[in-house]
């Protein structure tokens, strides 16, 4: 048995191997230590190995997929290897023969299809870099739906393509591993790559391979293809197709995507911005946990895709927008076609599952009800008037019908109550088949029958006491007592035949007994493969249709979107953004959704909108004023309001006007990066650096606080630098908040730069944050005041004010020099040290000795009080 569990080891050497061994599945040598210590899991030992003792653990097979899950979140991949035939089989061969094993699947991060191993509501995309005659490509797979893309890209483009489809796993050539070829690109990414060799990666190879496998005989009409998407996109086929063993998926042919189809968000601007999660990795907090009223799992899965990768070109936009416009006005039919959606199951992972072999009775009822549903929504939308509904919401209920026949003869197939897997059997439905039906009775009312016949035999012979019975060995027998045996019908042209007697009993059979017999042993047996049969018909079936079927399923992801969108316009009095070609941007009572949301949730009072008006004699804000005052929350907003209109969501305002933007950048926040020898500056440099060099005139920037992190006039100076950079070279639309103020000289010499503050409202020593943006530029930044807030001690906040003022009179150098020489803070601490006190113990001193606190009453401790603040010398 070790020698068969080394061979299969060795041909998957970077896999935990899940050994099959009756009701476990065990793991041995290092991976038993490995896996006992990421599943926290008992380490024992099975056997000796070179006179070693053997480590092992193991995990329960009904339990398997639990353990798989914390395996794949950790990174490991799995191999699970499963006995190929019964022990009872192998004994044949000898007594020490051992049961056939071989590895039926590869489990990796990239390539799970079950649903307590995925997110209901997000992609798992397995994605591939391929390289060819110098330029680079990038395919993506999500096996799970059968969504496939490609596209060209390049190493300083691919940390932001990366960042956008956040694979699950990245094949690539070892090739580009070498040093200095891909490490910057790729340095966030290296515990998801699966180095391949280059061979696989053969472009030429690779257009043979697509082509075989959507039967064509060129790939013209998926898109035009360079070599090295095609070297990605083949990589992707054979790897899925080395990891479930030969099986493959239901795949969409190939869709490219082409350069500046979609809105370029690298992954710093992705984090800033808490797209898709939080700052602290969770979805919850995210501007997609925020907006998401999708109701299916594929829905949500469509629109974190288009959150994430939202449309540059405004026709496209305006599709989508005219879509989530109608479902808005429509609040009933919007009511109606929710509630028929929360009906609908995931047919597109259902659809995968069946595809691959590893599909169940529910798979195929998820498809029942979900091709049910979709022609629920059809007939909402055909009692429309005709021409009522804009044209991409027309078109995707076009897409929805036409499977009557098929949900027909699911919804006769199936019972209502179904098992996961359909070896478990009794998932067909009563009535479907005649010769299931007959087996299922003669398997379930074996009694009845056997009591039927017993009474016939008993009439026939009028013997009352004759009885049915069985045992191991004889099976099924009639028995008489002995006294009655010579009152049983013996003659040839009987039917009854002694099989054996006893002392005080005598045993019979017959023919019809035997048959029937035979019958009920086989009948479970017969009944389950009959049932196996009729399921591999019933998913042969479903495969048949499973184009016709995925795209039903795409429709209906993409109404859900529609009507999810639709309804947190309404709900929230979201604007419908008006995208166009130019390079305008002007909000008008614009709000940041998730501050919004949380202000709402908190019962905090309402969100105080502003307004941002970006024009090309106007195109970058220099914004001022101190923290808190919601400078960060106004740079956010924007970026979002731009995010969500070109990926065909209404907005956040009273009215906005978005000129597509084809690049985001965003650099807020401090954070540092430790584990690649990055300080907070040294990450807040290399973020400006990336947005320098690469934004563009149609590209929109929010930067806030830059050079903070290092000495006053070096920051400065970087700050200063940046500004005329952006407004000079980049020529950007750009809000840009900092506490230097020295900056908001720059507009008297930048024509398109303007200054606006954070408006602040001072009364009775303290300061009210308005939370609003108005025109010019702060007078001061309120930075104590903050540190007041935040808890500093009054001393700290003193003397802080104290060195302040002298700050603030004039020669910076000799100030310092004189601070440093008077330290006030600890002259003033030894003054009150020197200072004469009091003769004796004071008048006060000698009242309070005299109180004996347990003794008071309440009424006479507050007269006490009282009396106490006279005597205090400073009571005023």
């Amino acid at each position: 048995m070790m020698a068969q569990y080394w061979a299969i080891k060795q041909a998957n050497p970077d896999c935990l191997l899940f050994y099959r061994m009756g009701d476990f599945y065990e793991m041995f040598f290092e991976d038993a230590g490995v896996a006992a210590a990421a599943l926290d899991i008992t380490l024992t030992k099975r056997g000796q190995h070179q006179g070693e003792e053997v480590p092992m653990c193991g995990v329960p097979v009904h339990a398997a997929e639990a353990y798989l899950s914390r395996l794949i979140r950790q990174g490991f991949k799995v191999a699970i290897c499963e006995q190929l035939e019964d022990p009872a089989e192998a004994k044949k061969r000898g007594s020490k023969s051992v049961v056939r094993r071989d590895v039926v699947r590869l489990v990796t991060p990239g390539t799970i299809t079950e649903d307590e191993l995925l997110d209901a509501r997000r992609h798992n995309y397995l994605a591939a870099l391929g390289e060819a005659a110098g330029s680079l490509g990038l395919a993506w797979v999500d096996i799970s739906t059968g969504d496939f893309f490609a596209e060209e890209t390049t190493a300083a483009g691919l940390p932001a393509a990366l960042a956008r489809l956040d694979p699950g796993e990245l094949l690539l050539p070892d090739r580009l591993l070498q040093p200095g070829r891909l490490d910057q690109a790729l340095a966030e990414w290296r515990e998801r790559l699966s180095p391949l060799p280059g061979a696989r990666f053969d472009s030429e190879n690779a257009r043979r391979r697509l082509e075989s496998l959507f039967e064509v005989g060129a790939l013209d009409a998926f898109g035009q293809f360079g070599r090295a998407e095609l070297a990605a996109a083949g990589a992707l086929v054979d790897y899925v197709e080395l990891t479930q063993k030969g099986k493959l998926p239901r795949l969409a042919p190939p869709r490219r995507l082409a350069r500046g189809e979609t809105l370029e968000i690298d992954g710093a601007t992705r984090r800033n911005l808490e797209l898709t999660r939080s700052l602290s990795g969770e979805r919850k907090g995210s501007l997609l946990a925020t907006i998401d009223r999708t109701v299916t799992g594929a829905g949500a899965r469509l629109l974190a895709q288009r959150l994430s990768a939202p449309l540059t070109d405004p026709a496209a936009i305006e599709g989508r927008l005219e879509a989530v416009g109608f479902l808005r006005e429509e609040a009933a039919l919007r009511g109606d076609l929710r509630d028929a959606l929360r009906r609908c199951p995931d047919i597109e992972r259902a659809l995968s599952r069946l595809s691959l072999g590893r599909g169940g009775p529910r798979d195929l009822a998820a498809v029942r009800d979900g091709l049910a549903g979709a022609a629920t929504l059809q007939r909402s939308l055909a009692a429309l008037p005709s021409g009522a509904v804009p044209q991409r919401l027309a078109a995707s209920a076009a897409r929805l019908g036409g499977h009557d026949a098929l949900v027909e003869r699911l919804g006769r197939a199936l019972a209502a109550e179904l098992p996961l897997q359909a070896r478990d059997g009794g998932f067909v439905a009563r009535g479907f088949s005649a010769e299931l039906d007959e087996l299922k009775a003669l398997r379930d009312e074996s009694r009845r029958l056997i009591a039927g016949l017993q009474a016939d035999y008993a009439a026939d012979t009028g013997i009352q006491s004759l009885k049915i019975k069985h045992n191991n060995v004889l099976g099924y027998f009639i028995e008489v007592s002995a006294a009655n045996a010579g009152r049983m019908p013996t003659g040839a042209d009987s039917p009854y035949r002694q099989r054996q007697s006893l002392a005080g009993a005598v045993r019979f059979s017959t023919v019809e007994l035997a048959e029937l017999e035979q019958r009920i042993v086989s009948a479970g047996d017969k009944a389950l493969a009959l049932e196996l049969r009729l399921f591999e018909e019933l998913a042969a079936a479903v495969l048949e249709r499973a184009a016709a079927v995925a795209d039903t399923a795409a429709a209906l992801a993409e109404i859900d979107v529609a009507a999810a969108l639709a309804e947190i316009a309404a709900e929230q009095d979201w604007c419908r953004p008006a995208v166009e070609d130019s390079a305008r941007f002007e909000v008008t009572g614009g709000r940041h959704p998730v501050v919004e949301a949380a202000l709402k949730r908190g019962g905090d009072g309402p969100f105080v909108a502003n307004d941002c008006r970006l024009l090309p004699d106007d195109r970058i804000w220099l914004l001022t004023g101190p923290n808190m005052a919601g400078k960060s929350t106004f740079l956010r907003q924007n970026a979002l309001i731009a995010l969500l209109a070109q990926a065909g969501s209404f907005v956040p305002a009273e009215r906005a006007v978005i000129g597509t933007v084809d690049r985001l950048f965003s650099r807020v926040g401090a954070a540092d990066d430790l584990a690649r020898g990055r300080s907070t500056f040294m990450v807040e440099m290399v973020e400006a650096a990336a947005i320098l060099n690469q934004a563009g005139p149609r590209s929109l920037v929010i930067l806030d606080e830059i050079g903070r992190g290092t000495a006053t006039f070096d920051g400065l100076s970087i700050a200063w630098a940046c500004v005329e950079h952006l407004h000079e070279k980049n020529r950007c639309r750009a809000l840009f908040a900092t506490h230097y103020h020295e900056l908001t000289s720059l507009a008297a010499k930048l024509p398109a730069l303007s200054c606006h503050s954070m408006r602040v409202k001072e009364w009775q020593d303290q300061v009210i944050f308005l939370h609003e943006v108005a025109a010019g530029a702060a007078d001061r930044s309120y930075g104590i005041h903050v540190a007041k807030l935040a808890g500093l001690p009054a001393a700290a906040v003193a003397r802080a004010e104290e060195v302040l003022a002298v700050l603030e009179q004039g020669e910076q150098a000799s100030a310092l020099t004189r601070l440093a020489d008077d330290l006030p803070l600890f002259a003033a601490t030894a003054a009150r040290a020197e200072k004469p006190g009091p003769k004796g113990p004071s008048t006060l001193d000698r009242r309070l000795a005299e109180i004996n606190p347990d003794e008071l009453t309440p009424r006479q401790a507050l007269e006490l009080l009282y009396e106490l603040r006279r005597l205090a010398p400073d009571a005023g």
